[in-house]
Formats: C-alpha cells, sequence, structure tokens
C-alpha cells in the first residue's frame, strides 16, 4: 500500500471517541496552538473497568490483535532477549521473561525498573537509582552508572537506548511539574565509559522512551509536557533529538512560545528551543516508543515510529488511550501521526471509562508488535494476516 493512499490529513489538536478509529490521521500545528489557560485544568483521570466480555482493541484492516499474556503486575517496557521478552513490572520492582505464552521471574529488587536492553549477553535495568547489568546467564549483578539520577519524585521512569557505539543514554525526567531544576533532571543524559554521565539533550520535562532509527546513530525520544495549563496545552511530542538539543522546559514550550510564568527569566533558552517534530494533543501522555525493523508488517510500515499514548488524567476532553504510528520517509518523520491501535477508550468523557492504556511497544521476534497494557494488565500482540 502506497503511504499517500492512507486517510489524507486531519487538522485537529484535540481527541474524542469519534477520533478513536484506526487509520485517521491528525496533524496539530505548532502555529495554531490555544492560548495558556484558555480552558480550565482539570482533574478528569478515567474510570478504569474491566475489560467486558467480547471487546477487544481495534487495528487496521488486515491486522490481528489477541492477549500475548495476561494477569500481569503494571507491565511497563520490554527488551527482547536470546530466547523471549524481558518485561519491567515497575511497581512490582522486578523483572520478568515472558517465554511461551507463560511469565517467569527473572530479577528483583530494583527500585522501579522501567528502562531495558539487551547488549553483549547481559541485560541492562534503568531504575531510580542507576542502570544495572544483569548477565543472562550467570544473573550477576553490577551497577553500571556512577552518578545520582538526582531527586527521587514526580517523574520516576528511567529509560535506556545504546548506540552503534556502545554509548549507552538514559532519559531523566524532572522532579516537578515546572520549576527551574539542574542536570541530570529534566535531560537526555549520555554515559562515558567510566560510568560518569554528561548531558546530551535538555530542556525535557519528561523524557519517557528514546531509540535510536535503525542502522543509524539518530536519537528519537517522546516527552510529555506540563500539566496545569488547559485542555490543549502544551502538546506532548516526538522527535529527534542532537547534542546540546535545548527542548524548552520550563521556560518555552513546542518551539519558542514563552512559559507564561518562566519565558521572561531566560529569552536566550525560550529563542533556542527546538520545535519537535511531532506534536501529539496535550496531556496524550506520550510513552513506550519502537521503530518498525520487522519483516512480518507490510512492507509501508518499515522503519516507521509506533508510540503508546497512555491516556490523559489533566484534560476535560480526554485524550489518548492508544498506540499510533508515526511514518517516515527517507529516514526522517512525516508530519503528522495516526491511529494504530485503539479501542482502550469504551465511552464518556467525565470521566472517559478506559479497559486499557497502552505503556510499552516491542517488535518481537517474529515481527509481531506487542503492546503492554499496564492498567488492563495484558501484553496484546499485534500481527499481520492479510494480504501483501
Amino acid at each position: 500500500m502506497k503511504k499517500a493512499l492512507l486517510l489524507g490529513a486531519v487538522m485537529f489538536a484535540g481527541q474524542g471517541l469519534a477520533e478513536d478509529l484506526p487509520g485517521q490521521r491528525f496533524v496539530v500545528d505548532a502555529h495554531k496552538l490555544p492560548r495558556p489557560f484558555a480552558t480550565p485544568a482539570k482533574d478528569n483521570g478515567g474510570n478504569m473497568v474491566p475489560r467486558p466480555n467480547g471487546v477487544m482493541p481495534k487495528v487496521p484492516k488486515g491486522f490481528v490483535i489477541e492477549p500475548y499474556i495476561s494477569g500481569l503486575d503494571n507491565p511497563r517496557f520490554m527488551a527482547l532477549g536470546p530466547d523471549g521478552v524481558f518485561l519491567a513490572q515497575s511497581r512490582a520492582d522486578k523483572i520478568t521473561l515472558l517465554k511461551g505464552g507463560k511469565a517467569y521471574p527473572f530479577a528483583a529488587g530494583f527500585h522501579y525498573p522501567h528502562g531495558l536492553a539487551v547488549r553483549n549477553g547481559a541485560l541492562y535495568v534503568g531504575d531510580l537509582d542507576a542502570v544495572w547489568r544483569i548477565d543472562l546467564k550467570t544473573k550477576a549483578r553490577t551497577r553500571v552508572t556512577k552518578d545520582s539520577f538526582g531527586t527521587r519524585s514526580y517523574h520516576i521512569t528511567r529509560d535506556i537506548a545504546f548506540d552503534s557505539q556502545g554509548a549507552l543514554y538514559i532519559a531523566i525526567g524532572s522532579a516537578n511539574n515546572v520549576a527551574e531544576e539542574k542536570p541530570p533532571q529534566a535531560t537526555v543524559q549520555k554515559v562515558s565509559p567510566d560510568g560518569h554521565m554528561k548531558t546530551f539533550a535538555a530542556g525535557l520535562r519528561n523524557p519517557v522512551g528514546i531509540a535510536f532509527y535503525p542502522g543509524t546513530d539518530d536519537l528519537y525520544v517522546t516527552a510529555n509536557e506540563r500539566d496545569g495549563y488547559g485542555d490543549g496545552l502544551p502538546p506532548d511530542f516526538f522527535t529527534s533529538l542532537k547534542a546540546g538539543d535545548f527542548l524548552g522546559w520550563p521556560y518555552a514550550y513546542a518551539g519558542p512560545h514563552p512559559d507564561p510564568d518562566f519565558g521572561a527569566k531566560r529569552p536566550d533558552l525560550v529563542a533556542k528551543t527546538k520545535t519537535p517534530d511531532v506534536l501529539f494533543p496535550a496531556h496524550s501522555t506520550a510513552l513506550g516508543l519502537v521503530f518498525y525493523d520487522g519483516q512480518a508488517f507490510p512492507k509501508d510500515y518499515r522503519g516507521d515510529a509506533f508510540i503508546a499514548l497512555h491516556g490523559s488524567w489533566n484534560s476535560g476532553k480526554p485524550t489518548g488511550f492508544k498506540v499510533v504510528r508515526v511514518r517516515f520517509k527517507d529516514g526522517r518523520p512525516e508530519r503528522g501521526y495516526e491511529n494504530f491501535a485503539t479501542g482502550f477508550w469504551l465511552k464518556g468523557e467525565s470521566p472517559p471509562v478506559v479497559y486499557g492504556r497502552p505503556a510499552g511497544l516491542l517488535v518481537d521476534r517474529d515481527g509481531s508488535l506487542l503492546i503492554a497494557d499496564d492498567q488492563g494488565r495484558t501484553v496484546w500482540r499485534v500481527r499481520y494476516a492479510g494480504g501483501r
């Protein structure tokens, strides 16, 4: 299927059940954002219910979605191991190995483990204290990072990724919704061979997912922006990162838009703020990120990004609760995004009634896409069953 044949772009900055169908395409325009506080901030986190009998998430025509394994405790991020899938069960402080439809204990005793990576016979785990290396054969555990990750509050996920040279990168969120903070808070850090960290990119309120584009050292990040500024502001985002990039927090957002409280303090950093590649509706809560590098989906999908939008809590008009696709062309993201896996939001807006919240993503060895749903306690598998 040629990319031009999918649904055309829809200029839209909000969300709703009418915009929850697979294949629908959206663009959030950085030049058409509402004013700060144009709508009141609302605590509207949603009503979690068990998945009703016969109800399943929705995926595009030709794809099938099915439970991969259920009954898990807070499944979050994943990594592909040599004989299964490693899963961080963050609130349970443990790592589980998923294999053959069953879950096996692998390692425990962490402090909110989240980011996972497998490299050179070892599993690397990012938690609130450090990045740890676990030998896959002996399970011997050693500490990789030597520096503190900063204050343990507010944003507590620590995703990790390795570049082609073996350098380790760590995403570290802020300790506040909006405030002036020092690194490593609100940054992506690069770790030197001796275990010490150096700021790679800054101004990232809550960088949750990081990943390198396949075959390159081009780093990408998903980030959650600040709360309390109204339904449409500021948008969450997905963007490439280069050394020295500044993404605005707390002085600006979505490019050089000055923050109403902090912008006047550092006009130099407002002017320096990079405009992200792709914006999502404010409060969507962009978490897991994976690039499709498998062979099982149609060729049109190869190299595209999948992003888990966990769902809002601070928006009168709910948004998120789905997995979206960002198309790439010539190694760069195209403008906008489109729905891929939806239907976790059942009904209602105040509150929304939902049975799942996508969090982590992984391309399995067979080319299927795994979706960790932390609230539904399930890892879902999406496979392609249609014609080419």
